[in-house]
Formats: C-alpha cells, sequence, structure tokens
C-alpha cells in the first residue's frame, strides 16, 4: 500500500513518477494533500480521469478522493487514491495530475504495502544525490478507468461573502443532478460523488464518463472600492478588484507572426480570434494591425480610431492573410514600439490613456536579429515607460521563456496557447483579460514602520475582471488596525483609497469553521513571494544579483517546504534506504493561466507627493457610545439636517437663523445656485415610511453638486457617491474611505460618516449620513449638508442657502418668555419684515455622530417666510443639477 500526501500553492499535482504495486494483491493507497491556490476571485477544480494503457484486471482503482478547501482564495486540496494490484506480477502506476502556472508542491507521502514514505525538501543538487543512492525500477504501466469510491469536496469559506457560486455542466448533461451545493452568506460545500455505474459512459460499458473538469465558480461580494485587507498570525493579504469604473482609452498594437509555421489551424484560429477581438474594441480606442514574417507590414502606419468602418477594413486586411517565410520578431516589435512612441511624443494620445502591444508568434527568430538577449535588450531600450508588451506562445516550438523575460520586464505578462482547433477561444480569453483598462499606476502603501517584506505593490495597470493581491508581514505586538492606503489614476480622476483592518476581526471568523485554513495569509505570502522572486531570478542584471535571489528562493522552499525550480522533493521511508526524487513541475507547460500582473516593489509607505490621504480615519468610541471623528470642524456653518431644518450662522451678527421646510417627498429644493461662479447644489427630499402623528416628515435622501467650469457632476445619496466628469462617470459607496481628485474639485470619503467636496482648496462643503435601524418602522437613512460662509461666490448667489452669502441685516429685540418656558420668544426685523421668533436648539452632528451637539438658534416659522426671500416653493428645480430661475 501506497501513500502519497502532497502540498502546493495552486490547482494540481505535477506529474507523479511511476511507482510499483506489490504482487501481493493488498492495495495501495496514495494521498496528494495540501493543495494551495491563489485564483482571482474564482476557482476552477480540473478532476481529469487517470489516463492509463489500460489492463482493467490487473490493477483496480479502488478510491480517487479529491478534497480541496477554500479560504480567501487560497485553496488547499487534498487528493487520495487507493489502488489495488490483483495481479501476481509487479504492476507500475503513473499518476497524472495537472497544474496550472506558478503552482508547488509541498509535501508528498505514500504507503506501500505498511511501509511509509515520507517527503523533505531539499536543495536539488542534495536531493540529486540522495536519490544517487537508491534505485529505480521502471515497468510498464496500467490504467485503471473506474473508480469504486469516486469523491470530491469543495470547501469555500470567504470572510468577505459570497456573491455567487456555479458549477456548469461541462459533461454534456451526463452527470445531471451529481453535484450538490449548499451555499451561506460566507460559506458553501459542493459535493460531487458519481457511483460507479454514474461514471460509466453507457449501461454496459467499461469507459468512464469522468473525462474532463468539474468547474466550481465563485466570486465574492466587494462593497469597498479599497479592497479587502486580511491580517492574521502577522501576515496581511490585500485583495484589490473595483468595479463600477469607467473603462480607460487604449491604443493597441496586435503584432501577428504570418510565417510558414502559422500555416493551416493555427493561422485560421488566429483570423478568427482577431475578427472577434477588433469587434470588441471600443469607440474610443485606437489600433492597428503589423503582420510579420520576415518583412514586415501593417495594416496602417499609425493609430487608428475604433470606428465601425475601420474595425471592418481591419478585418478584411486580416482575412487576407496568406502565411509563408520565416520569423523576424525584432523588427516587427520596433515597429509597434515606433508608432506608439511617436503618436505619444506628437500628442496624439489621449494622456489618460493606456497603451498595449499584443504579440502573437509560434517560433523564435529566424531573419534579422536572432539573437534572443540581443531582442531583449532592443525592446529594452526603445520602448517608453508608459506602454505594457504582452506575449502569446502558440505551441512549443517557440521560447516561452524568452516571451516571459520580454514581457515581465516591459509591464506585461507572457502566455502560452495551445495551437489547436481550440487556439481561437484561448486568444479571446486571454484578451478579455486585458481588453478593459480601468486603472493606471496603481500603488499599494501601508505606512506603519512594523509592515516589512511587501510583496510587490506597484502595478502599471488593473485591468477589470481580475485581482490585484498583495501581502506582507507586520508585528502583531506592535498595531492594533493595519491601515493601507492605494493610489491609482482612473480615466479621468485621481484616486487615494483606505482602509483599515481589525486584529482580531478574522481570528474570530476562522475559528468558528473547521475547514478554515488558518495559515492561509502565510501560506498566500510565501506563494507570491516566491513567484515574484522567480521572475525578478529570470530577469536579474548580474550573475551576482541572480546567486542573490537564488540564495532568497531556496532559504524561502526549505523555510516554507515548497519544491521549486531550485528544489527536489525527497521521498524516503523511515531507515533512509529506500528513496524516490521528485523535481519541481515544470513552470511550463502548464494546464491553466497564471497570475496577471507582474508588477514591481517600491517601499510601502512612500504615498505619491500629490495624494493626501485623510489625517484622521480614526473613531473613537465615548463611554456612552457615541462615535466621535477626532478632526475639529469650523465651528461655524450653514448647515441642514434631520426634516429638514436649516440653521443659518450669519456670521457679523454672530446669530443662527433657523427654520423648517415642510415639503412633498421627491421634490427637488434649490439650495445654492450661482450661475456666475457656475455651482449648484440641489437637494431631493425623501419620505419617511409613513405619517408620524399624522405628518409625513421629509428628509434630504440625494444631494447634487455641478461644477459648471470643470464640467462636473457629484451625485450623493444614501446608497453612494457617483462623480461625472464628460462622458466618465466614477461611483464610489459609503464603505469606502477615499479621496478622488478631478481637476479643482476633491471629494474625500470617511467609510459611513462624511463626503467633503472641496474646489480649489478654497471652498468646501460636508455631507454627513445619517444611517437608521433598517426595521424601524418610520425612519428612514438621510443626508445632512454643511456650508462653510465664503465670500467666494458670486455676488448674484442664491437658493435657500446661497442668498445668506451675502449677509442681512437683522435686529433681533424685545426678549420675552414663550408659550414654551424654554423657548423665549423675540421680534426680528429683517429683509423689511418684521418677524415673530422662537428660540430653540438644533443639532450639529459633525463631532457627534449619534447624539449631536446642541445649537442655539432663532425659529422662523411657516417655512422661513420673511426670511428667506419669496416663498419655499420657489426653490423648487426640476432636475438635481438645475439652476434656479429667478423671476
Amino acid at each position: 500500500m501506497k501513500r502519497l500526501t502532497c502540498l502546493f500553492i495552486c490547482l494540481f499535482l505535477s506529474e507523479v513518477s511511476g511507482f510499483e504495486i506489490p504482487i501481493n494483491g493488498l492495495s495501495e493507497f496514495v494521498d496528494y494533500e495540501d493543495l494551495v491556490e491563489l485564483a482571482p476571485g474564482k476557482f476552477q477544480l480540473v478532476a481529469e480521469n487517470q489516463r492509463y494503457q489500460e489492463e482493467a484486471d490487473q490493477v483496480t482503482l479502488y478510491s480517487y478522493k479529491v478534497q480541496s478547501t477554500i479560504t480567501s482564495r487560497m485553496a488547499t486540496t487534498m487528493i487520495q487514491s487507493k489502488v489495488v494490484n490483483n495481479s501476481p506480477q509487479p504492476q507500475n502506476v503513473v499518476f497524472d495530475v495537472q497544474i496550472p502556472k506558478g503552482a508547488f508542491i509541498s509535501n508528498f507521502s505514500m504507503t506501500v504495502d505498511g511501509t511509509t514514505f515520507r517527503s523533505s525538501i531539499k536543495e536539488k543538487t542534495v536531493g540529486r544525490a540522495l536519490y544517487a543512492q537508491a534505485r529505480a525500477k521502471g515497468k510498464t504501466a496500467g490504467l485503471v478507468r473506474l473508480a469504486k469510491h469516486l469523491e470530491v469536496d469543495v470547501w469555500v469559506i470567504e470572510p468577505q461573502g459570497i456573491r455567487f457560486l456555479h458549477v456548469p455542466d461541462t459533461f454534456e448533461g451526463h452527470f445531471d443532478g451529481v453535484p450538490v451545493i449548499s451555499k451561506g452568506q460566507q460559506k458553501a460545500h459542493v459535493s460531487f460523488k458519481p457511483t460507479v455505474a454514474q461514471q460509466r459512459i453507457c449501461p454496459n460499458c467499461r469507459e468512464t464518463a469522468v473525462d474532463g473538469e468539474l468547474v466550481v465558480l465563485y466570486d465574492v461580494k466587494r462593497e469597498e472600492k479599497a479592497g479587502e485587507l486580511e491580517a492574521f498570525n502577522g501576515y496581511f493579504v490585500h485583495f484589490f478588484a473595483p468595479d463600477n469604473l469607467d473603462p480607460i482609452p487604449k491604443n493597441i498594437l496586435f503584432v501577428i507572426d504570418v510565417s510558414g509555421s502559422m500555416w493551416g489551424v493555427k493561422m485560421k484560429q488566429t483570423v478568427e480570434a482577431m475578427k472577434t477581438i477588433l469587434d470588441d474594441l471600443r469607440a474610443e480606442d485606437h489600433f492597428s494591425v503589423i503582420d510579420f514574417n520576415q518583412n514586415v507590414r501593417t495594416w496602417r502606419n499609425d493609430l487608428i480610431s475604433a470606428t465601425k468602418t475601420q474595425v471592418a477594413d481591419a478585418k478584411r486586411y486580416i482575412e487576407k492573410i496568406q502565411p509563408s517565410g520565416g520569423t523576424n520578431i525584432n523588427e516587427a516589435l520596433l515597429r509597434a514600439i515606433f508608432i506608439l512612441n511617436e503618436a505619444n511624443n506628437l500628442g496624439l494620445l489621449d494622456p489618460n490613456s493606456v497603451s498595449l502591444i499584443i504579440l502573437v508568434s509560434d517560433g523564435d527568430p529566424t531573419v534579422g536579429e536572432l539573437k534572443l538577449s540581443k531582442i531583449q535588450k532592443n525592446v529594452k531600450e526603445n520602448i517608453q515607460d508608459n506602454i505594457s508588451l504582452f506575449s502569446l506562445g502558440m505551441g512549443f516550438d517557440v521560447d516561452y521563456d524568452f516571451l516571459k523575460r520580454l514581457s515581465n520586464e516591459n509591464r506585461g505578462i507572457a502566455q502560452r496557447i495551445y495551437g489547436n482547433q481550440d487556439t481561437s477561444s484561448q486568444l479571446k480569453k486571454f484578451y478579455n483579460q486585458v481588453s478593459t483598462p480601468l486603472l493606471r499606476n496603481v500603488q499599494f502603501n501601508y505606512p506603519h514602520t512594523s509592515v516589512t517584506d511587501v510583496t510587490q505593490n506597484n502595478f502599471h495597470n488593473y485591468f477589470g475582471g481580475s485581482e490585484i493581491v498583495v501581502a506582507g508581514k507586520f508585528d502583531p505586538a506592535k498595531l492594533d488596525q493595519l491601515e493601507s492606503i492605494i493610489t491609482a489614476t482612473s480615466a479621468n480622476t485621481q484616486l487615494v483609497l483606505e482602509t483599515l483592518a481589525q486584529m482580531d476581526d478574522l481570528q474570530d471568523f476562522l475559528s468558528k469553521d473547521k475547514h478554515a485554513d488558518p495559515d492561509f495569509t502565510r501560506k498566500l505570502w510565501a506563494y507570491l513571494t516566491i513567484n515574484q522572486l522567480l521572475a525578478e531570478r529570470s530577469l536579474a542584471p548580474t550573475a551576482a544579483a541572480k546567486r542573490r535571489i537564488t540564495r532568497s528562493i531556496l532559504q524561502m522552499s526549505l523555510d516554507h517546504h515548497i519544491v521549486t525550480p531550485l528544489t527536489s522533493l525527497v521521498i524516503e521511508n523511515e531507515a533512509g534506504d529506500e528513496r524516490m526524487l521528485a523535481d519541481a513541475p515544470p513552470q511550463d507547460p502548464s494546464c491553466c493561466s497564471g497570475a496577471l500582473y507582474y508588477g514591481s516593489k517600491v517601499s510601502p509607505d512612500s504615498i505619491p507627493s500629490w495624494a493626501n490621504p485623510s489625517p484622521t480615519p480614526v473613531i473613537s468610541m465615548l463611554a456612552q457610545g457615541a462615535q466621535v471623528l477626532e478632526s475639529t470642524p469650523p465651528p461655524h456653518v450653514m448647515r441642514v439636517e434631520n426634516d429638514p431644518h436649516f440653521i443659518i450662522y450669519l456670521p457679523k451678527s454672530q446669530k443662527n437663523i433657523c427654520f423648517n421646510i415642510d415639503s412633498e417627498p421627491g421634490k427637488i429644493l434649490n439650495l445654492v445656485s450661482d450661475p456666475e461662479s457656475g455651482i449648484v447644489i440641489n437637494g431631493q427630499l425623501v419620505g419617511a415610511k409613513k405619517p408620524n402623528n399624522g405628518k409625513l416628515s421629509t428628509y434630504f435622501g440625494k444631494l447634487g453638486f455641478y461644477f459648471q467650469s470643470e464640467d462636473v457632476k457629484i451625485e450623493i445619496s444614501t446608497e453612494a457617491i457617483t462623480l461625472s466628469g464628460g462622458s466618465s462617470t466614477f461611483a464610489l459607496s459609503w464603505s469606502d474611505t477615499a479621496q478622488v481628485m478631478n481637476q479643482r474639485v476633491q471629494i474625500s470619503v470617511k467609510k459611513a460618516k462624511v463626503v467633503t467636496i472641496t474646489l480649489d482648496k478654497e471652498m468646501s462643503f460636508s455631507v454627513l449620513l445619517h444611517r437608521v435601524w433598517k426595521k424601524h418602522p418610520i425612519n428612514v437613512d438621510f443626508l445632512g449638508i454643511y456650508v462653510p460662509p465664503t465670500n467666494k461666490f458670486s455676488p448674484n448667489a442664491h437658493g435657500l442657502i446661497g442668498q445668506f452669502m451675502q449677509e442681512p441685516k437683522i435686529h433681533i429685540f424685545n426678549e420675552r418668555p414663550g408659550k414654551d418656558p424654554e423657548k423665549p420668544e423675540a421680534s426680528m426685523e429683517v429683509k423689511g419684515q418684521k418677524l415673530i421668533v422662537t428660540r430653540g436648539l438644533q443639532k450639529d452632528y459633525r463631532t457627534d455622530l449619534v447624539f449631536g451637539t446642541d445649537v442655539t438658534c432663532w425659529f422662523v416659522h411657516n417655512s422661513g417666510k420673511g426670511f428667506i426671500d419669496g416663498h419655499y416653493k420657489d426653490y423648487f428645480v426640476p432636475q438635481l443639477y438645475s439652476f434656479l430661475k429667478r423671476p
């Protein structure tokens, strides 16, 4: 009997060497344990049929079990196999399990006829020396097609919450109803356990239908733009996958190998894929096509707008390509770089756009520059730092390591494309990964000094549908919470996104689930670090640098029990007289695509100079439970709170005058309208759930800010904050802590608390969020607005608040007892009117978000009549960004 246990950081094991089954008929038990995977928001489990040369009566596959647990995108998988030899002769069995790019085996053991073989990680030279002391026997393999016990269990544990989970039918309905799915808010379980009869391709067949992929797809909930920051056991992991962003325009050059080796299926599939890809270009994109063999040709010598007419013409050009001749990669890439560089130098490119080169080739250069290192150098010396190069190596005749170096060095990645009938879908799938750039220059910062060993944290681009992952170490003794600050540029704004991770949140969650892996943060950090070190090693500029990186990889391999290209897995019995050797799986070819991002490292506290992260993100708790913002707001402002109460501060009189507006839900009130400065602030009313004491209260549920000269519109509701500029839109939620900068306008969001809008650092407006109990029978969420008095508005500014930027003269006199002893009355002269006012208390919630601070004011009755110009209904406007029309 053999037992075999393997752990690695990805989906599947590599091919395992064959081993003998004892002749006495005893069963063999094989166990591959703890496979760990990093997946971009989804997990794909491929359980492939064992492809042996069949002699079914000799070897029986008694059981094959796969158990996979995914904790925060990190999959730990154990594969167990029990095999029985029914033959009087020894039989050799090969277990062939696939893994994706970047996979690492970390453990392996097996039990054969009562003897247990365990594994250890050794430096490759040491491992081979040990292995040389033992002999391996080679025998003919047998094939076992059916398993009496075939079981696959997948557990998903996601602290962020599971948005969806799906098991698509990949077996043409044969296993309909066999996968059983149970799903909760943060946990899910998929079970696949077909009987022997269900495994058969037909009732009387010996062949198995288990020949394909069992796929589990899921995604997590992503409420915060700044991503999910998870800290545990001295390691942290930061997942970043913002959505609801406008695509950034792209300039893209397709460089296609049309040499003779592309003839046939490869060229046909490439043309088919390119036609679909060109149709997917957006109108704001620019593109061209370069095809090359021993010569280099261009569809257009410069970048062309992706109009329908131009796309159709490019498709006709591609359809006419006839592969022939040699391969001149060097000249083709330099031509593509020249076109992009020239367009950039002449100012023809949108400064906010993203420039990409996609190279498709199936072979090494045969014409022109043949030395790969020279081609790599030529590209590096000519390409500008705003261009990303992606390389697709088709088939196995191309030097894939060269393509990886070429792309990694120039802000892109390489990927293997198999030259078969599936080539078209592979090309389209890759293009979909880079078709929607959403952010540029994404940098992750962790400003506390106790944060160390951060993985790559600076990325040239972020593409929609993907996920960036950054990990690092921290000292738990020095931190109660971990802060991160992300800076990036979107289609038309600069962003600063902040988030905090509490040290004990994750521990409480993980302790409640027996399947959760409490060590996932360390494993994921090790996975990222080793993969990135391997990529850095391939680009090392000197032998000394390569040796230094090699030592780091070797030490991490030994520390974390991970098989890398620099180590071997030595498997031996307790006596040490029987040994087997397993090298790391080849990094290529591999079954699945790997990480999309190859970035760089910057100091984790090197925040860009243009960014101004919030200086006071911390919320403290008072003894009575009130939440307090620790910053000190300006003491005197004009404010609107509750249902809605207007409090107007008059600086010259040093008085607060207040009034209510009693109107209907859905009505939009103008607060500030200044056509000369081009500024509008309007508020839309929302009603309570039902009347209280015969009166339906109304509140501001939505506020609109329009800065006409910048063409910037900001909509703030109780659900989201949306910035629109020109044709682009950027959205934040109240779950974010962030800053967005667009021209002269800056928006700062404090999570679930306040939005501050600043114009030219001279004029500011604050909007507070008031959340109520969702099941409250009457109250609803609403917004409060605070506007400091300023002289930056024009003299013609108007609106319920704007008219008081030019302060009216008031005279309050004859103070006397009122009907309520606690609310005295007085007379007030203003704007030629004599009004009866009542002194009372209103609330300012800027420093106390729960109970508020009392503000004394003189209350004007009848919806401010006599204090405001005209009637309150004169301030109704038709749209959220409408200027007020004055008679």
